[in-house]
């Protein structure tokens, strides 16, 4: 037989633990006149069958069909209302949950129509605070009839509402911000209050509120350019200009040309840059080297070249164009030991 109760109680600080049932497993045999102590940090729901009877505040309470008048359903007088029911209590923590963190696993694509490359990508974290604002309400719906709920089982979906909402604040701002990524980084409290606003109601509807919402740091992600261009969102030609750059600043500062040439110019260059940077220098190359640059000088290319020769043009070192080669990335015929390039396939691996 199940243990009786006469009080009900539970002396713990409650630091992460949310809500704690009494008891933890199984049901509570109490009686009519038992004593329900609770603290000032704590809220006690009293359950019967499943239904949430009444709400305790802090004190101390007798079980009573005066103060639970669904009791009387149940329980009648032939027992001197003495005889034992199952019953299960539900104290509920009053404290404020504060400095749990949130962050951006994945960053948050933000579109700026006619600004910059047009979308952004967008990383940030920071901390934020909830309460239980109804205590029957969580317990119905979150906890049912775990023994302990702690915040750690909730503060995952907590942080995916959150973000979720500063995804559509960032996408509302960005409408009418003229530089999102210029000031995101001094908006970081009109941003988390908007953040709060927007997500009190998800927070109520499961019966929390949001205390706060803290920005920690909020910036545009670094690798932008390349994950716009993996997502499909970014326009060839703005890509192609990019890696230009990239690939022409590596050049610049490696003697021996740009040693991830398949990755920098194969992604997409354009042949007409890379005509015009490749003029430069040209002159203090072999006899091969002065021909091919004379071609491209005149605007265009010879039909079949050497690896020495696609060096010049491409400003590279021969041993790269061979890299390319041997990867695959740029097609050539072998005769013996030597490799000839002709002009088409050269063109195709400029165009990537």
């Amino acid at each position: 037989m199940a243990r009786i109760f006469d009080v009900i109680e539970y002396p713990n600080e409650m630091n992460d633990e949310i809500v704690h049932r009494f008891p933890e497993e199984g049901i509570g045999d109490f009686r009519i006149g038992s004593q329900v102590i609770v603290r000032e940090s704590q809220t006690a729901v009293f359950f019967r069958d499943g239904n949430a009877l009444d709400v305790f505040k802090a004190g101390r309470h007798t079980i009573a069909t005066a103060n639970i008048p669904m009791l009387i359903d149940w329980i009648g007088k032939a027992f001197n209302d003495r005889t034992p029911f199952p019953a299960e209590v539900y104290f509920v923590s009053k404290k404020e949950f504060a400095n749990k963190k949130w962050g951006t696993s994945q960053p948050i694509l933000v579109e700026t129509p006619g600004k910059g490359l047009g979308y952004l990508f967008i990383q940030g974290f920071g901390t934020f605070s909830f309460q239980v604002k109804d205590p029957q309400q969580f317990v119905t719906q979150i906890v049912g009839a775990t023994g302990s709920y702690r915040t750690s089982e909730i503060e995952e979906r907590l942080k995916t509402m959150l973000v979720s909402k500063l995804t559509d604040v960032l996408g509302e701002f960005s409408q009418t911000t003229q530089s999102l990524a210029a000031k995101i980084s001094g908006m970081n409290e009109e941003l988390g209050a908007a953040v709060r606003a927007k997500g009190q109601a998800d927070f109520e509807a499961i019966g929390l509120t949001l205390k706060t919402f803290y920005i920690g740091n909020l910036k545009p992600s670094t690798k932008s350019a390349q994950e716009l261009r993996d997502a499909g969102l970014l326009d060839p030609a703005i890509y192609a200009q990019l890696q230009a750059a990239d690939a022409m600043r590596e050049a610049a500062n490696n003697a021996n040309g740009g040693a991830g040439l398949t990755a920098g110019i194969g992604a997409g260059l354009g042949i007409g840059n890379i005509m015009g940077q490749a003029l430069q220098g040209s002159q203090q190359q072999a006899q091969p080297q002065q021909q091919a640059s004379g071609a491209a000088a005149a605007g265009g290319m010879p039909d079949v070249m050497t690896p020495a020769e696609a060096a010049t043009i491409l400003r590279v070192s021969e041993e790269d164009v061979k890299a390319a080669i041997e990867a695959g990335d740029l097609k050539a015929k072998k005769l013996g030991n030597a490799y000839r390039i002709s002009k088409s396939a050269l063109e195709d691996f400029l165009k990537g």
